[in-house]
């Protein structure tokens, strides 16, 4: 049996969430745990919340710790219980992940020290900040340390690691009884391929919170633990 942990935060980017948990929870012999601060139900990104199966309290030992971003990771990263959980797990699973913005609080937790990663691409230069060196890639392995970048990249990180953890037969099983077959109608998923005018606009909109972003990672790098 192998422990898979998922933390979950108030305004959670719920695919950051979801699609690594609709890959990981197939894989034969995994024990699913979403993981909170109570057990109350969670409010994500979208028009729903998600309920926890576990507290960071009670959560045992985990094989692999999956850490998912979103625009809570703001609050997260100073609200004394979550970034103290991913330490504690971190330092003891043989796998520790993130997608997305999730990164940062792994770079929080001391995690990614040293290391190379990925994240967002509105945020991407932002962790070298936590020690991690900046790594344009879809998905970044640096020893146990396992980043996606921005939020559907948790489905590739995730059966990435599944076809580590069991074999590339599995992982491919997995892939194609999810009937993960990406044909998107636009090229405009990342700036590289983006129109200008798209590009122009979404850089925009995060241009307006990427200063709030780096205040309170700054913040929560400056605390005492």
């Amino acid at each position: 049996m192998k422990r898979f942990g998922f933390v979950l935060f108030p305004n959670v980017t719920q695919l950051d969430f979801t699609g690594p948990v609709q890959v990981l929870t197939r894989l034969p012999d995994a024990e699913i745990h979403i993981v909170a601060k109570t057990l109350e139900p969670v409010p994500t990104d979208c028009a729903f919340s998600i309920v926890p199966t576990i507290t960071y309290e009670d959560c045992p030992d985990l094989d692999v710790l999956c850490v998912p971003g979103g625009f809570g990771v703001e609050p997260a990263l100073t609200d004394g219980a979550t970034v103290p959980f991913i330490e504690r797990m971190g330092r003891k699973a043989t796998f520790v992940t993130s997608v997305c913005t999730g990164a940062f609080l792994l770079g929080a937790a001391g995690l990614l020290e040293g290391r190379r990663a990925t994240t967002h691409w509105a945020y991407h230069d932002l962790l070298a900040l936590v020690g991690a060196t900046p790594t344009d890639l879809r998905v970044v392995w640096d020893g146990p340390v396992v980043t996606g970048g921005g939020v559907t990249a948790g489905i590739d990180f995730a059966l990435t690691l599944a076809g580590e953890m069991t074999s590339p037969e599995v992982a491919q099983a997995i892939q194609l009884a999810i009937e993960y077959d990406p044909s998107p109608p636009f090229r405009s998923g990342h700036p590289r391929s983006a129109p200008g005018a798209v590009r122009a606009r979404v850089e925009d909109r995060f241009a307006l919170r990427r200063p709030m972003f780096e205040r309170a990672l700054l913040d929560a790098l400056s605390t005492p633990a």
